[in-house]
């Protein structure tokens, strides 16, 4: 059986669960230092790809993005459910298809399907440093609720510091409640 189940379609997107044909996309993107820059993981080798494209099909919350034209997979949108009927989202794509607004079009879809939903918030983590993330996030209607300092970090210096870094918190509310 085939695990393509289409979430949602777009002008030029398909946004669907994860299957195992994505393997060779979905490394294109994970092994990218520049694309995994924010990221709180290092960019992927090919066996890390495979065993978290096998987690990528097994949940509900990562969203494939492929475009119509070509079948190409390009990148994912997670929708991870939180508590109080809010969803936390994010995004990471291929640095190939950056700038082209499959980003925008593709979180655009799933704000208002999780919004028709029932939904009543929606929120983003996001790096200060990462200008590209927050911009979109303020493009799609997002306002930013909190500037959190030092409050994370995901890796150690040499000397087993932490390295601690700001967060951005972005929220939607649903405006149909």
């Amino acid at each position: 059986m085939e695990n393509k189940i289409i979430i949602a379609e777009t002008e030029r997107l398909i946004l669907r669960r994860y299957k195992k044909e994505d393997l060779q996309d979905l490394f294109e993107y994970l092994s990218d230092i520049e694309v995994v820059k924010y990221e709180p993981y290092k960019a992927l080798t090919f066996d890390e790809t495979k065993e978290n494209l096998e987690w990528r099909i097994g949940t509900d919350e990562m969203i494939a993005v492929e475009l119509k034209n070509s079948r190409k997979m390009i990148g994912n949108v997670y929708m991870g459910k939180r508590e109080f009927d809010s969803l936390e989202i994010g995004y990471v794509f291929n640095r190939n298809y950056w700038g082209h607004g499959y980003a925008s079009e593709s979180c655009k879809a799933l704000i208002q399907q999780a919004f028709s939903n029932g939904i009543h918030r929606i929120y983003a983590e996001c790096d200060p440093n990462n200008k590209r993330s927050w911009k979109l996030l303020e493009a799609l209607g997002f306002q930013r609720e909190a500037h959190f300092r030092r409050n994370v970090y995901f890796w150690k210096d040499e000397n087993e510091k932490p390295i601690w870094k700001d967060t951005y918190v972005y929220a939607m509310l649903n405006v149909e409640e």
